[in-house]
């Protein structure tokens, strides 16, 4: 299987598990401020959902980096030299327009899929402000908030780290990883919402593993061994980019590997909405919410380029590198999301 196809499966079988366990980290912060309304008693089960998914991405993907099949090093969120003010200010940035759309960037394939058409809106102008922050009219002013509050890091994840730092063995190593996993399996299984909900906690176990399988496609599958590339898993806001750009000027240019990402979670969403009686066509009820869909794209897209991620890239796939960089980033997107949740919530 070329690496075009096993990057397709990977985001078909996301796409399916999304669409039916409505994964989605806003909706969990929403959930846990008691903004829905039909689920304001304190419970959060997509917040659970969310931390089960990371517990697994971590315990998968640290087992594989132990097991000597993959190398966390080599990934993309793994650098060891970032901006600190830059990473949170991008995810911060992230997290409002996350909160303006509705969704991120993944969920608002997962809709777009099912048939809602403000989703569409939102990934245009998502795919618009990340090409406008990676090469157009907004590139200095990135590079320039790229250079603030520098961090050279002696190694990018916290495992490597201690490693070094403190002569760690791997069996410390693991040690610390089934601590950090246990925590967050704890959260999401102590309280009963996310339990009372099989088809929830089996979607959520299936996108942690997919985590661990997007690490070990890139590694294995179509590798030059002269030029090794980065290694990368799920994440959306460069894809989306690319996939637009592609559609614009596909002549003289290769189908990147994001955009069979894209499109595999295009239809694996389309098989599950299909299949659960819940494709329908949605739109605008008013021009407020045509242009916050836009604007929360337009932030996404931004905010996703200076952060180097959106809240799957990071929140979700960064964070089981343990990457100080996906830390920081995580920590902007749900600082951003919980002050626009708040400051609607007062409005």
């Amino acid at each position: 299987m070329s690496l075009f196809w096993a990057l397709f499966a990977l985001g078909l079988a996301f796409g399916i598990a999304a669409r039916l366990g409505r994964f989605c980290l806003l909706r969990g912060l929403r959930q846990w401020l008691g903004k829905d309304a039909d689920e304001s008693t304190g419970r959060a089960p997509a917040l659970q959902a969310f931390a089960l998914a990371l517990a697994v991405a971590l315990l998968a993907s640290q087992g594989l980096q132990l097991a000597g099949l993959i190398d966390l090093s080599q990934a993309g969120a793994a650098r060891p030299s970032f901006s600190l003010l830059g990473t949170l200010l991008g995810g911060a940035v992230f997290g409002v327009g996350m909160v303006l759309a509705r969704a991120c960037g993944a969920r608002s394939l997962v809709l777009l899929a099912g048939g809602n058409l403000r989703s569409l809106v939102t990934l245009v102008f998502l795919a618009l402000g990340a090409q406008i922050s990676m090469t157009g009219v907004l590139t200095p002013l990135r590079l320039w908030l790229q250079t603030l509050t520098p961090a050279a890091l002696p190694q990018a994840t916290l495992t490597a780290y201690l490693q070094s730092a403190y002569s760690l063995g791997s069996t410390s190593t693991a040690a610390i990883i089934l601590i950090a996993s246990a925590l967050l399996l704890i959260y999401a299984l102590l309280r009963p919402a996310l339990r009372q909900n099989p088809l929830q906690l089996v979607c959520a176990l299936c996108i942690g593993l997919l985590v661990a399988a997007g690490w070990w496609i890139t590694a294995h599958i179509d590798v030059d061994p002269f030029e090794p590339a980065k290694l990368s898993s799920l994440s959306f806001v460069g894809p989306v980019a690319e996939s637009l750009l592609y559609l614009q000027l596909s002549v003289g240019r290769e189908l990147g590997m994001g955009s069979a990402l894209v499109a595999g979670v295009l239809c694996g969403a389309l098989v599950a909405a299909l299949a659960s009686g819940s494709a329908r066509w949605e739109g605008f009820d008013s021009t407020t919410r045509l242009a916050a869909s836009a604007g929360g794209g337009l932030l996404m897209g931004i905010g996703g380029v200076l952060a180097a991620g959106c809240s799957i890239g990071q929140g979700l796939t960064g964070l089981s590198t343990l990457a100080f960089a996906s830390f920081v980033a995580t920590a902007g997107i749900v600082t951003g999301a919980l002050a626009a949740l708040s400051f609607q919530r007062r409005a």
